[in-house]
């Protein structure tokens, strides 16, 4: 059974959609508002905030500053290209950012395979918890972002990644 909830953030109402297994969820997705390709409530799933506990306690943890990295158990989704990709993103440190081509030597990838690796972690499902928020342009630019590049930089200065700029 699909189960979901939603829990406020700095970012927004965050949409977190799971399987229901014994007392909790393995999670399959977290979904910001607006976000391109974000999965919409459908007939058959039912909103059960309280399977989400866990996971809400950790998202606030890391709002609050006082959690780097998550614990949460998901379910594995997406090609193996992908799950390679994905699996990558988890192990940028918190308050660092890397590069699509640093990704892509470190995967063994070449050069014209970074566009393949931009769709893969474009494909993520799990924001936040993959932090694919943290693979910037070689420029340092903020090259897209599901939740959108405002959010992205936002992210990125939460965890000391981009020192804040003043208007």
């Amino acid at each position: 059974m699909t189960a979901w909830t939603t829990t406020d953030s700095p970012l927004g109402e965050l949409l977190l959609v799971g399987e229901e297994t014994g007392a909790g969820v393995t999670l399959t997705s977290l979904t910001m508002p607006e976000q391109r390709n974000a999965p919409k409530s459908r007939a058959g799933w039912r909103r059960d905030p309280d399977r989400f506990e866990a996971v809400a306690r950790q998202l606030a943890a890391y709002f609050a500053r006082e959690l780097t990295r998550f614990d949460i158990e998901f379910t594995p989704t997406g090609t193996d290209f992908q799950r390679r990709v994905w699996h990558a993103l988890e192990e940028i440190p918190y308050g660092t950012t890397t590069t699509y081509g640093t990704l892509a030597d470190r995967l063994g990838l070449p050069r014209e395979r970074i566009q393949a690796l931009g769709a893969a972690i474009g494909a993520n499902p799990l924001l936040l918890v993959r932090p694919c928020h943290r693979v910037i342009g070689a420029d340092g630019s903020m090259r897209g972002y599901a939740g959108g590049v405002e959010r992205k930089v936002r992210l990125l200065t939460h965890e000391g990644a981009l020192q804040p700029t003043l208007l």
